[in-house]
């Protein structure tokens, strides 16, 4: 299980569950420490925060702990939510995020946290925030929502079995099978914090492309790494590995059905892929 994931949830479930907007609070440049919020349109922010953390060296670290589950991409409002709380921009007052924002990060990136065995922070329920009757950061379009939930995403899974040993007609009635199927390398390297981040090498090589997007493909297995890391670090070993993987794209959700290890001599799944060319199901 991710230590990012247990960090977070018990840091998060540490915070007072509401914090008294009307203490004293000062001005300060966001550090370049704090990456979550380096790109959010404002370059100041409020001590303490809506968190309750009244210096830097507490809010750094705390912040950072959000930042895998960020990259999971489980909702295009996360960073901004999480900012408003972490970063607050300095103005004459506190602007929080509407509750309508809160409920919609929430309901994408529960599930993420679910699959990693936690539940949505107490700290962060959404009833303690304005329901927008007062100024405060209202969630996205409903042009923007839509065109979000189009996108092909990542969802939480069993991990399926790696397949070592395969006949090139087994590999064939996969792809038949599949809405998609892509080559591709994935390798993980260890971050500044010490934990494994896991990523795509090189180009995403498309076998049956199905309602994949090509240009937000490699970003979607990256996720769907982060979300299912039981499953990252059973695919990815001391190196760089290939493989072929299949799956079905359901209602916008991504799941991955078939996994079969790519070798240097593996001719059964050169074959099948030279015979898909013209093969039908």
């Amino acid at each position: 299980m991710s230590g990012v994931f247990l960090l977070l949830c018990a840091s998060m479930l540490a915070c007072t569950a509401a914090f008294d907007i009307g203490l004293s609070t000062k001005c300060v440049t966001i550090p370049t420490e704090m990456a979550m919020c380096n790109d959010v349109g404002y370059s100041e922010m409020r001590l303490p925060n809506l968190m309750g953390h009244t210096n830097m060296a507490e809010v750094v670290p705390k912040s950072a702990e959000w930042q895998n589950l960020l990259q999971t991409g489980c909702h295009p409002y996360a960073r901004t939510f999480l900012c408003s709380l972490f970063a607050p921009v300095c103005l004459d007052t506190f602007i929080q995020p509407c509750r309508s924002m809160c409920v919609a990060v929430r309901d994408s990136c529960a599930p993420v946290l679910a699959c990693h065995g936690h539940s949505w922070p107490e700290s962060l329920d959404c009833d303690r925030f304005p329901a927008g009757e007062d100024m405060c950061l209202d969630t996205l379009s409903k042009e923007y929502q839509y065109s979000y939930k189009e996108l092909p995403k990542p969802s939480c899974q069993g991990c399926p079995l790696i397949e070592e040993f395969f006949s090139h007609k087994t590999v064939l009635e996969a792809f038949c099978d599949n809405n998609f199927a892509v080559k591709v390398k994935l390798a993980k390297k260890k971050s500044a914090s010490g934990l494994y981040e896991y990523e795509t090498e090189g180009p995403v090589e498309f076998i049956k492309q199905g309602l994949l997007l090509p240009y937000d493909t490699r970003t979607m297995i990256e996720q769907w790494l982060l979300i299912n890391e039981n499953c990252a670090q059973k695919l990815i070993r001391t190196r760089p590995t290939v493989y072929v993987i299949a799956g079905d794209i359901h209602h916008g959700k991504v799941k991955v059905n078939r996994i079969f290890h790519w070798q240097k001599k593996d001719s059964q799944l050169t074959l099948a892929t030279r015979r898909w060319r013209h093969h039908k199901c």
